[in-house]
């Protein structure tokens, strides 16, 4: 027996949720989590399942669901932004005409936004009347990283799906399963943190096994001096533009290819950004009489900075961190941040 979840790796506890929806669906869904997490995978299977005429379940899959994976089932409405950023107001009101439509071979018709985050907020206001009132026949599904991303009355109409990051070992096994041996696929895992989308594109890169090497190397070069922050910052984007280049394909439109790279480079920044952060929480639980992460480092390396220090040095990070997932000037908030942390946190 197959399902139209199979294959998604982790996230048992939200397959399950949309497995007793898929035979009465609510009107609206948001899914919400971090980038590469696998929020858009749930979506495409969820629809799938709603559309098929066995719920998703059979032996072999279905015609409906074969189009609906491959993206070119009639009555599934994919909305993306047609600009380099930005989903507008006259992509919405397309999306309220056609809604009054009746589906063409199915009992309902999906529309899914997989970057329901760009949606500007005089489109959102344009839906808003549908969401409210919806046909019975349409299902909404719209995919971003937070119900912050919308106005809340939009976010209001819909039922919230949130998609966690996915475990250490739940990736390694499954990357496992992929035909990845024990050591690469917890080195992927790793730099995925926890995305699986991201883990199945690098899964077959040797950048990969560098990564962690590049971001633990950082407090051992980091200086007060402003230049030497920018040296840095442009070193570690340049080493990292392998990866971003193997984690997207180049067969698609170039405004949608410049959206799915810098999403990317967003999330292989933050993962990045997230190792460095280990290596100051695991200096200040070390002088304190704590256990360490990253074990196999030399641990007189961290003594190299105070706790006081550490704990601070982190805090810069996370703050980065959010920085960098506000589409900051990337270059800018790593040379900073570097700066920062050289001049003792």
């Amino acid at each position: 027996m197959s399902s139209s979840f199979d294959g998604v790796i982790g996230h048992e506890r939200v397959v399950e949720l949309l497995r007793r929806e898929v035979a009465t669906p609510a009107q609206a869904y948001l899914f919400t989590g971090p980038d590469s997490v696998g929020k858009a995978t749930l979506a495409v299977r969820f629809a799938a399942a709603v559309l098929c005429a066995q719920d998703g379940d059979h032996d072999l899959e279905c015609r409906s669901c074969r189009l609906v994976r491959t993206g070119v089932h009639p009555d599934v409405s994919v909305v993306e932004p047609e600009g380099a950023t930005s989903l507008g107001v006259d992509q919405a009101r397309a999306v309220v005409a056609r809604a009054s439509l009746r589906p063409v071979e199915s009992d309902r018709s999906i529309f899914l936004f997989p970057e329901a985050g760009s949606m500007t907020e005089q489109a959102a206001n344009a839906l808003l009347k549908t969401l409210e009132e919806p046909t019975a026949s349409v299902v909404f599904l719209l995919v971003a990283e937070s119900e912050d991303d919308f106005p809340a009355t939009v976010a209001s109409r819909c039922r919230t799906i949130h998609v966690g990051r996915v475990p250490l070992a739940t990736m390694v096994a499954a990357l496992g399963e992929r035909g990845i041996d024990q050591v690469a696929a917890e080195g992927v895992a790793l730099v995925s943190g926890g995305r699986p989308g991201l883990a199945l594109a690098l899964m077959d890169r040797p950048e990969v096994s560098r990564f962690r090497e590049l971001w633990l190397g950082i407090p051992a070069q980091v200086t007060p001096h402003p230049g030497d922050g920018q040296r840095l910052a442009a070193s570690v984007l340049e080493q990292i533009t392998p990866l971003v280049d193997q984690s997207v394909s180049e067969d698609m439109p170039k405004e949608r290819l410049q959206r799915a790279r810098r999403r990317a480079e967003q999330s292989l920044l933050v993962n990045g950004l997230e190792i460095l952060a280990s290596w100051y929480a695991d200096s200040a639980s070390l002088q304190m009489g704590g256990p360490v992460r990253n074990s196999d480092l030399p641990l007189a390396s961290f003594t190299d900075v105070s706790p006081r220090q550490a704990v601070a040095s982190a805090e810069k990070i996370l703050d980065a961190v959010v920085d960098i997932q506000s589409n900051l000037r990337r270059e800018l908030v790593l040379a900073n941040l570097f700066a920062g942390l050289g001049s003792g946190g």
